[in-house]
């Protein structure tokens, strides 16, 4: 039976992809990544898009501003998704909008060793996400001067929640943000291959890492 992931004191969930999975052929585990993944992906956008239309509900009411209770919830949701103006309807819709699924499935591939990194055994880390506290943790082959570690979560599904929200308000990912904007304002597809375009911030190599990322993309 797995084991429980015991860190920092802390007991939580089990830790990695279902056992069965390590056990399976590299072939078989890359089709059977997308079967485990797909679903949660297609989930966490669910709940996007279900917050998207809350948000444009709220604001096709001209009456909205004397409604406490909807001020609130906008004020709630802007704190989440780091919006400092409230009444900036273009400022909700850039950043509270869905993920293309292959491009969370190329990514989490890439950054996970396709489930198999030593930080999502341990630490349910799929997207290869850092932390500046104590409480991560400590990566292999760290920089000498570098700070941060690798964060630890609850679940496999806890890592892809925060993955996908730190896309949608990260500045860092503005890019990604303004040109998904765009396409759907001229009613164009965003596609996986276009998303990926915009992420070279996401990793040191830059520029390569877009390409290896569009090479990714073509496996699902």
């Amino acid at each position: 039976m797995k084991k429980l992931l015991f860190l920092l004191g802390i007991t939580y969930l089990f830790a990695g992809f279902p056992e069965y999975y390590y056990k399976l052929p590299i072939s078989k585990q890359k089709k059977e990544f997308e079967k485990i993944l797909l679903p949660m992906v297609e989930k966490e956008n669910k709940k996007i898009l279900l917050l998207r239309q809350k948000v444009i509900k709220i604001f096709n009411d001209p009456d909205f501003i004397f409604d406490n209770n909807k001020i609130i919830f906008l004020s709630k949701v802007a704190r989440n998704y780091k919006i400092k103006d409230i009444y900036n309807k273009e400022e909700f819709l850039k950043k509270i909008d869905m993920i293309p699924p292959k491009l969370v499935l190329a990514q989490g591939a890439i950054e996970s060793g396709w489930g198999r990194s030593y930080f999502v055994k341990k630490a349910n880390n799929i997207f290869g996400q850092w932390d500046y506290s104590s409480n991560g943790l400590m990566p292999r082959n760290r920089d000498a001067n570098a700070t941060h570690t690798v964060r630890i979560f609850k679940s496999l599904d806890d890592s892809l929640r925060v993955y996908m929200r730190n896309l949608n308000r990260n500045r860092a990912y503005r890019k990604f943000r303004e040109l998904r904007y765009e396409y759907k304002k001229q009613h164009k597809i965003f596609s996986a291959e276009v998303a990926a375009t915009t992420l070279r911030e996401y990793s040191e190599l830059g520029e390569e890492y877009v390409k290896r990322l569009q090479k990714m993309i073509k496996q699902f």
